[in-house]
């Protein structure tokens, strides 16, 4: 998306969060602004203990793996598929998962998640889907509740959460992983978190969404799973990051027994500009 464009319709988006936010800026977590090559970086996964990141739509469809100790590229991986809006990053012992599922015009009726063999020998495969709630498809731009950045894999299941422009919430939806067949996602809970998520992480019975609100606050929750694939039953800890416009348009978050690792890419504004980095808050900063 033009960045002067989403400084501006930022400005617009009414937030109202209810949870109280403890502060832990991410500024001074910073280890190194990313290469000019990842400026419009979206998404963080693991895979074996090595970092991988990609673009968002306008970009290649290239996977970049980082080193995540000084965010430094170590490997290219060039997939060959069109990136028509990438999303996020996700991945299980055999394949990674890109969320081709931007939507923020609301207009789309060809939403998909490629899932990519790690081994590079076989063809990957689409995924396609639709929100079954989803009836007006008219161009709603950064107005509308059918737009995604958010994705994890788990029990071997796909879950999307979504970046809802005008509910202020985020909605769980789930997808079968094996069906080729343009299938309904199943919507299985939702949350007024007050900020339009941007990617997702699941560690050690927590899930991690990430995001930011009208005037470019940057927000984290942690939600703690209640059962298998449930998060919303419980209030999560809500932890406030910073301004975008000092450290980047957040749009990756990714975690290990180590800690927190976050990707914001470069972000325009008539202010100023915060160039794309990588951040990495210690374990002992969320217990």
């Amino acid at each position: 998306m033009n960045r002067l464009l989403l400084f501006f319709a930022l400005l617009l988006f009414a937030d109202g969060f209810a949870q109280q936010a403890d502060f832990l800026k991410i500024g001074r977590y910073r280890v190194a602004y990313l290469n000019d090559s990842l400026k419009e970086n979206s998404g963080l996964s693991f895979r074996n203990g090595r970092l991988y990141v990609m673009n968002d739509g306008g970009n290649s469809s290239e996977i970049f793996e980082i080193d995540k100790s000084s965010g430094k590229i170590l490997k290219t991986i060039k997939t060959g598929l069109t990136n028509i809006d990438w999303e996020a990053i996700a991945s299980d012992s055999l394949y990674f998962y890109t969320g081709d599922f931007g939507n923020n015009a609301g207009t789309r009726k060809n939403l998909k998640i490629y899932k990519i063999p790690y081994d590079n020998n076989s063809a990957a495969q689409e995924i396609p889907f639709f929100y079954p709630e989803q009836q007006d498809f008219s161009r709603k731009v950064i107005n509308n509740d059918f737009d995604a950045e958010a994705m994890i894999v788990l029990n071997g299941k796909i879950h999307v959460f979504t970046k809802e422009w005008v509910s202020k919430s985020t909605t769980h939806y789930v997808l079968n992983p094996e069906l080729a067949d343009n299938q309904a996602a199943e919507k299985t809970e939702s949350f007024r978190i007050g900020f339009v998520v941007t990617d997702a992480a699941y560690f050690d019975g927590r899930l991690f969404l990430i995001g930011y609100t009208k005037n470019t606050e940057v927000f984290l929750s942690v939600f703690n799973e209640s059962e298998p694939g449930v998060f919303f039953s419980q209030q999560p800890k809500k932890y406030y990051l910073g301004s975008s416009l000092s450290v980047g348009q957040i749009e990756g978050i990714e975690v290990d027994e180590n800690g927190v690792y976050i990707s914001g890419e470069e972000f325009r504004t008539p202010l100023g500009t915060a160039k794309q980095a990588f951040y990495f808050i210690p374990a002992d900063k969320f217990r």
